[in-house]
């Protein structure tokens, strides 16, 4: 098993909180299988905390487990029989009867089903915290939630009794494709990238795919197989946050089917263009949504944004899993691999290639010293599409093509991409950059004037 990876700066905010002068109140948010409870527990490893993961469950037996909890953890037996139905009173028992000089780290997980049992929880913990807990200084207050919107509106909100006694917050993100690479450390660069085209950086799944195995290999025996951990992935991911699922799986599907504006993914799903709102909305608040659009400089209209699946598990899960359950049952995982998945994984591969060069510009940035702010996206109109624009307040405008597959002629590319560039709208006039992405830097491109060209191994640092 692989040992714990990365998140050592977020490690290092809470373990300054702990070891700092005063009180600390820090929310962790983030979508699910990110690595939340993970980040939490490793602090716990070596330090005094109750740790309690909230539950669809009612209030008087998230209240007694916490109780429970408590008793072991500050060796209080008595606590565990403590005769409460109430948040406050139980809170109250807790921390009086925490003699340290260290800090007590409290660890409320899976928030939103606390507070969905008790509403009036983020009162309490508000009253707690101004009367008597930031004045003590020895409490670490950890609130968690995989509920992004939630958190972003009952605990960080200005409508929420908590807004504004944050010390720290940390919004925990999936790993980028660098810290990615480091769970298949024996895999090629080629490969450590198609594991992240079909895991993403969430540890949960990188976990799943061993390097002493194919990437096929991996697919057939983590996605294909009825009895694998991924296999149902995506149904458990919906169910646990959602409801009325089917509706969600329709909009899912569209999306990753191509059908990826609002009026095409209305049409697709039989339903009605306003009435998607609410269940777009709902998976962008859980992260598994991200909206596109044109990145010109200029505010973007609303017929041009489009939908896409952040998570590239989910993607993969409802491309070629979910529409082919079936199949995959009666023919078995071999089979279904090879009849409905390879014949179009490389095309697969290439649109998951741009994503990963979106996200290598930045670190080329950093690299090249450029020190401007900076957005990076894509392009499209009815005339041209743009892999890359990075979009620079230096005046600066780069403008990228991606080719996953093999280059035979550098020089046929670069007049590709000349073709894009006199397509896009440079209303602030900018000088315009050229990069050029492929898997491996081609013979002779490094000739090829006013383009830059990058390679897999340069992306990942090498």
């Amino acid at each position: 098993m692989t040992s714990f990876i990365g998140r050592q700066e977020e490690l290092k905010v809470l373990t300054d909180a702990y070891g700092g002068a005063g009180s600390a109140f820090i929310p962790i948010y983030g979508r699910r299988r990110v690595g939340k409870s993970e980040l939490i527990l490793q602090l716990l490893k070596d330090r005094p905390g109750i740790y309690l993961q909230g539950k669809q469950a009612p209030a008087g037996l998230q209240i007694r487990e916490f109780l429970e909890v408590a008793a072991v953890v500050l060796d209080e037996p008595l606590l565990a029989t403590y005769p409460t139905e109430s948040w406050s009173a139980a809170l109250d028992a807790v921390v009086s009867r925490w003699r340290s000089d260290e800090k007590l780290v409290l660890a409320l997980d899976e928030f939103q089903w606390s507070v969905g049992a008790s509403p009036e929880l983020p009162s309490v913990l508000q009253e707690k915290w101004d009367r008597q807990w930031k004045r003590a200084g020895n409490v670490l207050l950890i609130l968690c939630g995989s509920y992004i919107g939630f958190m972003e509106r009952e605990v960080l909100g200005k409508k929420s009794p908590l807004f504004g006694r944050r010390t720290a917050q940390i919004r925990l993100r999936p790993f980028g494709f660098r810290d990615a690479a480091r769970f298949h450390p024996r895999y090629a660069r080629l490969d450590q990238a198609r594991a992240y085209f079909l895991c993403g950086g969430v540890p949960l799944y990188l976990r799943f795919f061993s390097d002493a195995r194919s990437i096929e290999k991996n697919v057939v025996e983590q996605f294909l197989d009825e009895y694998a951990p991924l296999h149902r992935e995506g149904d458990f991911l919906l169910r646990e946050e959602l409801r009325e699922v089917e509706s969600y799986y329709a909009v899912l599907l569209a999306i990753a089917s191509g059908h990826t504006t609002n009026q095409a993914i209305a049409e697709q799903t039989g339903g009605d263009a306003r009435g998607l709102h609410y269940y777009l909305q709902q998976l962008l608040d859980l992260g598994y949504l991200r909206r596109r659009y044109p990145l010109t400089g200029e505010k973007p209209a609303a017929r041009h944004v489009r939908y896409e699946l952040a998570d590239p598990l989910l993607r993969f899960w409802f491309r070629f899993v979910f529409p082919h359950m079936s199949y995959i049952r009666h023919m078995g995982p071999e089979q279904a691999f090879k009849d409905l998945i390879r014949p179009h994984l490389d095309a697969y591969y290439g649109q998951c290639f741009e994503r990963l060069c979106r996200e290598a510009l930045p670190e080329l940035y950093r690299q090249e010293g450029v020190h401007a702010a900076f957005e990076v996206g894509e392009y499209w109109s009815k005339a041209t599409q743009i892999d890359i624009v990075g979009l620079r307040e230096d005046d600066w405008t780069d403008l990228g093509e991606c080719k996953w597959g093999p280059v035979r002629s550098p020089q046929a590319v670069l007049r590709e991409l000349e073709d894009k560039v006199t397509a896009f709208p440079n209303r602030r006039g900018a000088t315009l950059g050229r990069r050029i992405f492929t898997r491996q830097r081609p013979p002779g491109a490094e000739k090829l004037p006013g383009v830059r060209w990058h390679g897999l191994e340069e992306m990942y640092g090498e």
